[in-house]
């Protein structure tokens, strides 16, 4: 990695480059015949068996056949770049053979989020995909969960496919019997490094959803990248038992393309980092103890108290791991450190956790090589990528280019143009700075949102990245996020978004509702001491004067919440504006509102 000077007053800008990257394949698939020539008997994915307890297992062998039926069906179905493939299914070996299909002869395939379309009432969302992608196929597990979406935005000129058909869709099963020809061998040799492997889309948490174009070359060297960064995945075969959904760059690209470059064993878990999804995700880790467990910070709290209260539970999941690594967010301090002492206590030693920042622009771009607890920490740039950071108001942007970097906005030509610099450098929009300045190669710091900061009426400038993760330390186990809130204000305030499981753990009441412990007085007395030993010492741009507990859950339909667990700042203090003028209201009147105690602990 090529190293800057040191920061100063005067310096604008300065850039880190990754260092090499090895050769990579041309496709996806690529990789996938290898494997299924090379280690036929693996096993590449598994799922739960609808219904029942045991795993259904798809080896490398019997995926490459079956990738060549679905993909002559796919051909002749008549999908192209301008009719591509959509899934709006979650993960399934199902879905993960169509996506394997398309890729595999050069039709886009389109992952999009299920709760699109059942968490929707009005599907605006949905039909903003359709109809920028205009898909000629649209896949999904079972069709009568999706009825209402499919009659809502497919018109006949869109074939539907389901595992499970009801009224018009086909059945996946006719479309895999499909006996393959020349033209699938024909349509994949014309593959190149820059076809469009999928269109995946961003949150659309700030307008509607964009449609990045991820090419094959982005994908394939992104692997390759991590796997020269992450050398253990090349000493053993990995094992993964991860539920991230396809949709996301985290899970569709990182840990579905670990397993195909690697030939790793994926067993796809159908749990979630709730209180009642982590239940799922507890059985499937009893039986498969992964090489390599990787998490939302969400995720992995979730976890925790399993672990350290279930022993054969933790026996198996600490047996075979070899790292740890999570990203989306920064990892509350608590939960690192029990991470790292029920490691300890099962092995002997903690088991190493690293991390790193991607996009749904630039796949995994920032990895760290060694643990730290150090907050915010995401490494250095992957191999094969440049980091630029350019002085923006008091922050550094960072700005990238490499060959993991998307070439821009499906049918967008607007959005793509603003989104690089006049040196074809992607503008991610988020602030980094480096741990130690003298030291670069020490690593990267994130360093908020640039759109997520803003000024009190002070002029001081609030790094709400920064603050939010003292809070979310300062006030666990309690909550899961907290929305800073006081542009243009005189001091700052917050909307407390709980932890359900472990307030009524606190409480010692497994079914409360929200909007009951929201209430809860002696919740709020907890919460008031915090606050108060929260404010001592702090400057205005660090400390909270008022708190509100959200008594009503953020919604992932309307882009207050992440499928991830991710809270939108900016857009819950716009869309919330009357908790807003509750907490600036004075005298402060609504019996929500929570000050700091006037006898708060030592």
């Amino acid at each position: 990695m090529s190293l800057p000077p040191p920061l100063t007053d005067t310096l604008q800008e300065f850039r880190l480059h990754g260092g090499d990257v090895p050769s990579y394949p041309h496709s996806m698939t690529q990789r996938l015949a290898h494997w299924a020539n090379k280690t036929p008997l693996n096993t590449f994915l598994a799922e739960r068996e609808k219904g029942q307890h045991r795993w259904r297992t798809l080896t490398f062998g019997e995926a490459m056949p079956q990738v060549n039926h679905l993909a002559q069906a796919l051909i002749d179905h008549g999908l192209s770049t301008e009719r591509p493939l959509m899934v709006l299914s979650g993960n399934s070996i199902d879905h993960a053979l169509l996506a394997c299909a398309a890729m595999h002869v050069g039709i886009p395939y389109v992952p999009v989020s299920p709760s699109y379309a059942l968490l929707s009432e009005d599907f605006v969302k949905l039909r903003h995909v359709v109809d920028l992608v205009t898909p000629g196929m649209l896949f999904v597990d079972e069709e009568a969960r999706f009825s209402r979406a499919l009659a809502t935005v497919c018109d006949n000129g869109v074939t539907c496919v389901a595992k499970i058909p009801a009224q018009r869709a086909l059945a996946f099963d006719s479309l895999a019997a499909t006996p393959a020809t020349a033209d699938v061998e024909s349509a994949h040799a014309r593959v190149t490094p820059d076809t469009i492997a999928k269109l995946l889309f961003t949150s659309g948490s700030t307008g509607m959803p964009k449609a990045v174009i991820n090419t094959q070359r982005m994908l394939c060297s992104n692997q390759a990248m991590l796997a020269k960064r992450l050398s253990f995945l090349g000493q053993h075969t990995p094992v993964l038992v991860d539920w991230l959904p396809w949709h996301h760059t985290f899970g569709g690209n990182t840990i579905l393309g670990m397993a195909i470059h690697n030939g790793g064993a994926l067993y796809i878990d159908d749990g979630n980092p709730t209180a009642q999804g982590v239940q799922r995700t507890i059985e499937n880790l009893r039986e498969v103890s992964p090489t390599f467990y990787c998490n939302v910070p969400k995720g992995f709290e979730a976890l925790v108290e399993h672990l350290r209260n279930d022993d054969s539970l933790r026996e198996a999941f600490f047996r075979d791991l070899e790292m740890l690594h999570f990203g989306g967010a920064v990892l509350p301090a608590h939960v690192r450190t029990a991470l790292e002492g029920l490691g300890k206590h099962t092995r002997g030693a903690p088991v190493p956790m690293l991390t790193g920042l991607g996009s749904t622009e630039a796949c995994l771009a920032f990895c760290t090589e060694e643990p730290s607890d150090t907050p915010g920490l995401i490494g250095k740039p992957v191999p094969g990528m440049t980091l630029k950071l350019v002085a923006t108001d008091d922050k550094w942007e960072a700005r990238l280019k490499g060959l993991n970097i998307t070439p821009g906005y499906w049918r967008d030509t607007q959005r793509t143009n603003e989104a690089f610099d006049h040196e074809g450098y992607y503008c991610t929009g988020d602030a980094m700075r480096l741990l130690d300045p003298g030291h670069p190669e020490r690593g990267l710091i994130f360093d908020g949102r640039l759109s997520e900061n803003f000024k009190l009426v002070t002029g001081t400038w609030v790094n709400v990245g920064t603050l939010r993760l003292h809070l979310v330390e300062h006030f666990a186990p309690l909550v899961q996020d907290i929305v800073v809130v006081g542009e243009g204000r005189d001091y700052l305030t917050g909307i407390v978004v709980l932890n359900l499981p472990a307030c009524q753990q606190q409480l010692g009441s497994e079914n409360t509702p929200l909007e009951v412990l929201a209430a809860d007085p002696s919740l709020h007395q907890w919460f008031a001491q915090r606050l108060a030993t929260h404010c001592r010492g702090q400057s205005s741009s660090m400390r909270l004067e008022r708190l509100l507990l959200l008594d009503q859950p953020l919604s992932v339909d309307r882009g207050e919440l992440t499928d991830k667990g991710s809270v939108n700042q900016r857009l819950v203090r716009e869309r919330y504006t009357d908790l807003v003028a509750c907490l600036y209201a004075e005298p402060p009147q609504d019996p929500r509102i929570i000050l700091p105690s006037a006898n708060p602990e030592p």
